[in-house]
């Protein structure tokens, strides 16, 4: 397992070695005593898992309000996204600023993304998976989300506005400026 950060602080790609031989190959997905030592003590309590049929089919961006902020470890079981955190913790330096990378069944990166972040992704395959475990349970009172293609954030996203499959609720999130987050940045 290897560790890369980004120039924004929290999000963290999680880079895992497959071991081949002749039945095909094994992965350690996730290890505590090692995700603990880059990103601090965690606790997990929920995963979730989408699937998304279409290609340019886009989630979010989406998180939870404090007192009912989520972490995220998110990976792909199939097919390929662009995977996106957008900082929204006031005071950051990097405040609305967002790193992007490509998760697929391929590669087996995983993204560790903090409370404080929005995260959405976009599918790049058909019938794209999605798996991830998160640090406090979903709470509807507390769900909240930031507009995907909010000029203001800047995301070079793969699809455009007409061609992107997009929830009813995604379609009608605020922009960037609009945004009610009580997150704030810690330094």
């Amino acid at each position: 397992m290897q560790i890369a950060s980004f120039p924004i602080s929290g999000p963290t790609l999680i880079v895992h070695h497959r071991n081949v031989d002749s039945r095909g190959y094994f992965l350690e997905t996730f290890r505590l005593d090692l995700f603990e030592q880059v990103v601090g003590q965690v606790v997990f309590v929920q995963d979730n898992q989408s699937m998304s049929a279409e290609v340019g089919t886009v989630r979010g961006l989406h998180f939870q309000l404090n007192p009912k902020a989520q972490g995220k470890l998110v990976r792909c079981l199939a097919g390929a996204v662009l995977d996106i955190a957008v900082d929204i913790r006031r005071g950051s330096p990097t405040y609305g600023q967002h790193v992007k990378v490509e998760l697929s069944a391929e590669n087996d990166h995983q993204l560790w993304i903090p409370s404080g972040f929005a995260h959405g992704f976009c599918t790049l395959e058909p019938n794209s998976v999605i798996a991830y475990k998160v640090t406090d349970y979903y709470s509807p009172q507390h769900d909240r989300g930031l507009r995907w293609n909010d000029p203001a954030l800047d995301i070079d996203w793969p699809v455009t506005e007409d061609k992107a499959v997009l929830s009813a609720k995604d379609r009608v999130q605020p922009l960037l400026a609009e945004l009610d987050s009580n997150f704030v940045f810690a330094g």
